[in-house]
């Protein structure tokens, strides 16, 4: 399944949604007709278990076609916000986790030459969240040094603590895109979270796709495009700690929970690492894509 939060008007309320043949349909409306109860958040329908997602499937394909009046609006009509809009904890991001961005890192921003032989940990704040469309702010009163990475999403779908690396795919729930946007002058002291910590610097979206849909999370392409100039382009096949790997270390010292997030790195190609470095600035446009997740698209403005 493809799932959303959306809204149909500015003011209106947040929603679960489920993307299906060039519409959205509110599954909690859906379930209510069919006798069905089904959450209207995000998080909620994550926090059901396992079992939310096939009884939620078997619902939408049982109406297809025919739904029931006030269930279903076409996908234009639908405002689609982050698909969790305010995650409960700070995201997992992990640097250094492509082999060439290893070696461009360590050119332009200071890092080992060396790969890491174990998982780079930081966090980024659920208030830098924002979702599809919005604006990332160009404050230049802070930075002149505003970067780009592409990065695949990993969604939790339970609790876990000390998973065992062979079993950690069964405790995702799905996967997303996120823009892991970073200012690289604010770094302190090798500490790198209010360098990528700060509002607007975590695009999420455009949806979840249920981790059914995407068996084998290291194999999608992943691409990143400025003023449609294509500046990252690579594969999760390239990660060196691949998404088990990291749900295995993370969760050995941290419980991971329902609806954590884990970003899982950036390929090559960032703006510090260019020559000449190449940074945004108000009036571009970020666009960053993962195969079979779909496209975040996001204007740069002036904070």
């Amino acid at each position: 399944m493809r799932l959303v939060t959306y809204r149909t008007t500015p003011a209106g309320q947040a929603r679960l949604g489920a993307v299906v043949g060039g519409r959205v349909v509110d599954l909690a409306r859906l379930g209510s007709v069919a006798g069905v109860p089904l959450p209207d958040d995000m998080l909620a329908f994550i926090d059901l278990g396992p079992d939310a997602v096939p009884v939620a499937a078997q619902l939408l394909k049982s109406h297809e076609g025919k739904w029931p009046v006030g269930t279903a609006i076409p996908f234009e009509n639908a405002r689609l916000l982050a698909p969790i809009p305010r995650p409960r904890k700070n995201i997992f991001g992990i640097g250094l986790n492509y082999v060439e961005h290893v070696a461009e890192s360590n050119r332009t921003l200071d890092t080992a030459k060396e790969l890491p032989t174990k998982p780079v940990i930081f966090s980024k704040p659920p208030t830098c969240v924002i979702g599809p469309g919005e604006a990332i702010e160009h404050n230049k009163e802070i930075t002149q040094q505003l970067d780009w990475e592409v990065e695949l999403a990993v969604i939790m779908g339970r609790r876990t603590h000390r998973i065992a690396e062979a079993d950690a795919l069964n405790y995702v729930f799905g996967y997303s895109v996120m823009i892991d946007v970073s200012a690289r002058d604010c770094r302190r002291a090798g500490q790198w979270i209010y360098s990528k910590g700060q509002d607007t610097y975590g695009p999420l979206g455009p949806c979840i796709v249920t981790a059914d849909e995407i068996p084998d999370p290291h194999v999608l392409d992943l691409s990143l495009t400025v003023n449609g100039v294509t500046k990252q382009s690579s594969n999760t096949r390239y990660m060196l700690f691949k998404v088990p790997h990291l749900i295995a270390d993370i969760s050995a010292a941290m419980t991971l929970e329902a609806g954590d997030i884990i970003a899982t790195g950036t390929p090559a190609g960032v703006g510090a690492g260019r020559t000449p470095q190449e940074w945004l600035w108000p009036g571009d446009v970020v666009v960053a894509t993962v195969e079979k997740i779909g496209d975040l698209r996001h204007p740069v403005v002036a904070a």
